[in-house]
């Protein structure tokens, strides 16, 4: 859904009415993930999909329905009728799309606005749409500093309401849409809760041309970038505008103390050896995601020694990927940049990254089991896994 945020706060903005179309559900094979949205004015301007383009058009002409009759609607497309021009999927697939009004003035409308916000103010948040139940097209925004529970429909069971504001909580630092089932009779509710972490980081170490590419590949990815070297002549933003940070400091002091996580991603691009072994002591101590160095395998050997001087151990060494990227065949920063960044990709989605035509199995990775919660009100904590366990549509 991040995609079609800024242009939709713009519409909001403008008070110009629109309707928001989200998978919500997918079983088997689906080119896109769960919270992919698209947003269709009354003029019938476009920004974003649902899919690869199967189900767009009659998506379109739902949107621009709900834009005239004010309520949502959850629709079903499967395997397309062969002689019909009817919508559906060739991907064998199924998948619901929730399509909901965006309207002047009203809660939704609200919703986005703050959410693009504090995007935009690098805090954590998690949107829940509600899918089925009464309230179904509501969107609850927990985000810092905020009561989620106003957003919650009144006429929501207090249980229901507490516990979905407690699981929007939770879920604002997850990586992971979760669907979320409270109750069992005329009052339940389905949610599909949609987090919205930090940014994951790449910081690139030295300023050299590849850095350029990957800086500008990295951002267009949804990455943070961030820039270090010590040579304030090399490391300008004037030659990197698409990094967030371009920091002009020793990068094993720079790692030692910004934070790294997880979903960090860090790239030493350099040969010099005041920076690329001190960096990367750091960085292969530090819980960071991915560490790759730029060099040949003469340089690798090199460096690996030096490494083990400084003393690491071989476990430490081994998490290096160097040299650095995936073997795509590319010798310009541009197509080094691409290897590198799938290489990235690679690791954290645990792909293999050997050609789709050389697998088998679906091209797609899978999204029809979302971790799902369902609640009864008036529990305690009030959460139990029970997958499965649905709520009409």
């Amino acid at each position: 859904m991040r995609e079609i945020l800024d242009p939709a706060a713009a519409w909001v903005a403008e008070e110009r009415q629109f309707a928001l179309a989200v998978l919500v559900s997918a079983q088997a094979s689906s080119p896109r993930e769960l919270g992919a949205a698209m947003i269709v004015d009354a003029d019938g301007v476009v920004f974003g999909n649902v899919s690869a383009g199967c189900v767009d058009g009659d998506v379109h002409d739902l949107c621009l329905q709900a834009i005239e009759s004010g309520e949502s609607t959850r629709v079903r497309y499967g395997i397309s009728d062969e002689t019909a021009f009817e919508a559906g999927l060739s991907c064998g697939g199924v998948i619901d799309v929730l399509v909901l009004p965006v309207l002047r003035g009203t809660s939704a409308a609200a919703a986005i606005a703050d959410l693009r916000a504090a995007i935009l103010r690098r805090e954590p948040c998690a949107l829940g749409v509600v899918t089925a139940g009464r309230s179904r097209g509501t969107l609850v925004l927990a985000r810092e500093g905020a009561d989620a529970e106003t957003d919650v429909p009144a006429t929501a069971d207090p249980g229901i309401r507490s516990a979905l504001t407690a699981d929007l909580e939770r879920l604002r630092t997850d990586a992971h849409a979760l669907t979320l089932r409270y109750g069992t009779d005329v009052d339940a509710m389905e949610v599909l809760g949609l987090p919205f972490p930090h940014a994951p980081r790449l910081i690139i170490i030295g300023a050299v041309e590849f850095s350029v590419a990957l800086s500008r590949l990295g951002a267009a990815s949804g990455f943070e970038v961030t820039v270090c070297d010590p040579r304030e002549a090399f490391a300008s933003p004037a030659r990197f505008p698409d990094a967030h940070e371009v920091v002009h400091e020793w990068p094993h002091d720079y790692l030692a103390r910004t934070p790294i996580d997880a979903r960090t991603a860090i790239c030493v691009l350099t040969h010099d050896p005041r920076f690329d072994v001190p960096a990367l002591a750091v960085a292969l101590r530090s819980p960071a995601g991915y560490v790759g160095a730029m060099g040949s395998r003469r340089t690798h050997d090199d460096r690996a020694r030096r490494l083990a001087d400084a003393g690491l151990t071989d476990a430490e060494t081994q998490r290096l990927r160097s040299p650095i990227g995936l073997a795509l065949g590319g010798r310009t920063p541009e197509e080094t940049a691409l290897s590198i960044l799938a290489e990235i990709v690679m690791v954290r989605s645990g792909g293999r990254g050997g050609a789709l035509r050389d697998t088998t199995g679906p091209v797609h990775p899978a999204v029809s089991t979302p971790r799902e919660l369902t609640v009864q009100p008036g529990a305690e904590e009030g959460i139990s896994c029970a997958p499965g366990a649905g709520v009409p549509r």
